[in-house]
């Protein structure tokens, strides 16, 4: 029985594949270094998400992706439907609502949102006859009101990263198909009174992070401490590192997080400058491949998913590695195929095989 057609194999991208792979495995290689002085359990677990993520890449890779277009609407209503059970009847840790828990495992129906809402956005404006002159305020009330559910729904949890995310996809993308000018210009205005009212509701810990990120050095034993332990670890690395789990500021655990959202400052103070650089580069290469898979695709709603599943990764890299170099406020934020999360790793490598699927089929009419 042949599960992929052959005239698909040929057209497969494993630049792509292999990019993703040498991701995973630095991310693998680096949770072990941070954790295994705390035993195996977190560096086993992670090896589990993979092989669960990499059976999942394989049915993202195999199925046809228009099925995501002809179920777009029921994909993101079926993701709404979590998020709301989340907030409902979810499993509360450390005074947040982000996990289901089915007993055995635990999941965030965030990570999976935002495949989601990307999946929905595309569907809609794949229909869409978009005019020279760009989005109108019209075109943009549907598709405004596809974000806000989840927008709202996920900051209530409470997780500001990820709903910064959900907004920064959005904006993105229809930057990328064209809004009009005086579109743009309504929207900011409309929105402007939105940032006191957001101030006011977040909570207090999430204040004092903004706060400290104004004034890291007043607050270095409270909320400037994550970013203080951060500088240090980065900078300690020097051009070449200190060598694999030669580091000291995870395996002492100066630096708090250090497996999941600040694990970038752990491979940075073992592998110095160089290694960073080429972790940078890799991220790079990731982006633009996942932008070659939107050109390639051979219709609309195949390059607005490829476009979007790209912003995401470009998104998460760019904020978290600005977050742990004190660049912005401390939002939590995974770096992807780095950090430790099975939700996040296993909806990023469902990505990567959307990626790879829209990329092999642009020859199949």
């Amino acid at each position: 029985m042949q599960i992929i057609d052959r005239r698909l194999i040929g057209q497969i991208d494993w630049t792509l594949i292999a990019v993703t792979l040498m991701l995973a495995a630095i991310g693998l290689a680096t949770i072990y270094s941070a954790t295994y002085t705390q035993g195996f359990y977190i560096y086993n677990k992670h090896i589990s998400w993979l092989i669960i993520g990499g059976l999942f890449f394989l049915i993202a890779l195999i199925l046809d992706y228009n099925m995501l277009n002809r179920y777009g609407y029921v994909i993101y209503g079926f993701s709404i439907f979590m998020l709301v059970y989340v907030l409902v009847l979810g499993h509360e840790i450390a005074g947040t609502y982000r996990w289901i828990s089915l007993g055995f495992i635990r999941f965030q129906p965030s990570e999976f949102a935002k495949l989601a809402l990307i999946v929905a956005l595309a569907k809609h404006f794949s229909t869409k006859n978009i005019t020279s002159k760009g989005l109108t305020i019209k075109d943009l009330i549907k598709p405004a009101i596809l974000l806000i559910v989840p927008f709202l729904l996920v900051a209530k949890e409470p997780d500001l990263g990820t709903a910064l995310v959900f907004a920064l996809i959005f904006a993105s993308m229809i930057l990328v198909i064209k809004v009009n000018t005086k579109t743009l210009i309504y929207s900011i205005l409309a929105f402007s009174p939105i940032f006191p009212l957001a101030w006011m509701s977040l909570k207090t810990y999430q204040k004092a992070r903004l706060l400290s990120f104004l004034s890291p050095s007043s607050n270095t034993l409270g909320q400037g401490y994550h970013l203080l332990q951060s500088k240090i670890a980065i900078g300690s690395g020097g051009f070449l590192g200190k060598g694999y789990t030669n580091g000291t500021q995870g395996t002492l655990r100066f630096l708090p997080e250090h497996h999941t959202d600040f694990i970038f400052p752990i491979f940075a103070e073992e592998w110095g400058f160089l290694g960073s650089f080429i972790l940078i580069m890799l991220f790079i290469m990731l982006i633009l491949r996942g932008l070659n898979a939107a050109g390639l695709s051979k219709d609309r709603f195949g390059f607005l998913v490829a476009l979007g599943i790209s912003i995401m990764f470009f998104w998460h890299a760019i904020i978290n590695l600005a977050m742990v170099c004190g660049l912005m406020p401390v939002v939590g934020m995974p770096l992807p195929f780095l950090s430790y999360g099975g939700s996040f790793l296993i909806a990023s490598l469902i990505g990567i095989g959307i990626l790879v699927n829209i990329g092999m089929r642009r020859f199949i009419f």
